[in-house]
């Protein structure tokens, strides 16, 4: 069983940090490794030309283990999801009239690039609302979702849960459904990867993108993606040096290969091998596998559960627990409560959230504590 980690972070004693979902704290081994790291540019002759693969090949291992992919080749390194899901939407072949299914209000970085194909391709972009109804509101829009995948459908493109309220969608069904009219289906991971259990084995994504600084507990501009053997053909984004064939042999880069990397290797970032920000996501991911994305959702729902039976006591609108995650969850509050009044009260307590849509979004991890909870609560 997890117990509490705030110990790890810098995190002050009088601040209560509910929002990992926008920028999750620095672990202090992280910070540590990033000066170090600094450091180490003072002495360009230390860093050899093996440097350049070593760790970038240890992270993509790390990321592979933490999402339970069987080859690591099949991840690649991006700086952002919107890179990610480029490399992605790049290589589905569309056709006039193709359905893309993205869900409402998700975020942008899974919607922007698939609504510039659709316009490219003449297909239509489908979004799939939630109803307008809290009475068994996840579990209908996981129907709605279902019962929106056709012959049509082209891609789903989505989320693991809803970056605004934590609504949990059925993927291992949705992949199902998706399978019977061979539709791809492309996963931002960004808000649940890392606190949530996954496993590409068992989901089976076309692909699964992932920004690196919030639940991965990694630096800003660094992320990691899974790309399936369905790409393994394809042309990626960019066209750097490091993602050829043979490339580890620079007396050779001048002889031009026409080869790629094998698998995923394509379609990493160039300037992958970041001697500051890789070494510091490979410690985080480290830590992660060392604690357990199924044990840091079960802390989480343990120090949240007594808040949100209260919550919910007071007329607030939180997910059903089966269709929600617990790290992160949205609260919809009733016509009584002020919002603006609450907001202030927050930001006297020190106490920070996040407010997307309707929902005030609250967002909790190891450095919490059920006493986090309860600051919380006194607000209302």
């Amino acid at each position: 069983m997890l117990n509490n980690q705030k110990h790890l972070f810098d995190l002050p004693d009088n601040v209560t940090y509910l929002n990992g979902a926008y920028m999750a704290p620095q672990l202090k081994d992280c910070t540590e490794i990033g000066i170090q790291s600094v450091q180490r540019k003072c002495f360009p002759f230390t860093i050899s030309p093996e440097d350049f693969f070593t760790e970038r090949t240890l992270l993509k291992q790390r990321f592979a283990t933490l999402i339970k992919a069987s080859d690591y080749k099949n991840t690649a390194i991006i700086p952002s999801v919107s890179y990610g899901i480029a490399n992605a939407a790049k290589n589905i072949p569309l056709q006039a009239g193709d359905e893309i299914l993205v869900v409402d209000q998700q975020f942008p970085s899974n919607v922007y690039h698939w609504k510039e194909v659709a316009k490219q391709h003449g297909a239509i972009i489908k979004t799939i609302s939630p109803p307008d109804t809290f009475t068994s509101r996840g579990k209908l829009w996981n129907e709605a979702i279902l019962n929106s995948i056709t012959q049509k459908t082209a891609v789903v493109a989505m989320p693991h849960i809803h970056w605004a309220d934590g609504t949990l969608f059925d993927l291992k069904t949705i992949r199902k459904k998706t399978n019977q009219y061979q539709a791809a289906l492309i996963i931002d991971g960004t808000q649940s990867v890392g606190a949530l259990p996954f496993s590409a084995t068992e989901i089976q994504p076309d692909a699964l993108i992932c920004g690196g600084y919030k639940w991965l507990l990694g630096p800003y501009s660094i992320g990691m993606a899974y790309y399936s053997d369905r790409f393994n053909e394809g042309t990626p984004i960019e066209h750097n040096w490091m993602n050829r064939l043979e490339s580890e042999n620079f007396s050779k880069l001048t002889q031009y290969q026409e080869h790629y990397q094998e698998k995923a290797g394509r379609y990493s970032v160039g300037e992958s091998s970041n001697f500051v920000l890789t070494p510091m996501f490979i410690k985080a991911l480290e830590q992660l596998i060392a604690w357990q994305p199924v044990q840091i959702q079960e802390y989480c729902k343990n120090i949240s559960s007594e808040a949100v039976q209260t919550l919910r006591a007071k007329g607030c609108f939180i997910e059903d627990d089966n269709y929600r995650a617990h790290h992160l969850f949205g609260v919809y509050l009733p016509n009584t409560v002020n919002i603006d009044a609450l907001k202030e009260r927050f930001l006297d307590e020190q106490i920070y959230v996040s407010y997307r849509g309707d929902a005030i979004r609250i967002s909790c991890n190891v450095y919490n504590t059920p006493e986090d909870f309860d600051h919380l609560l006194r607000c209302f």
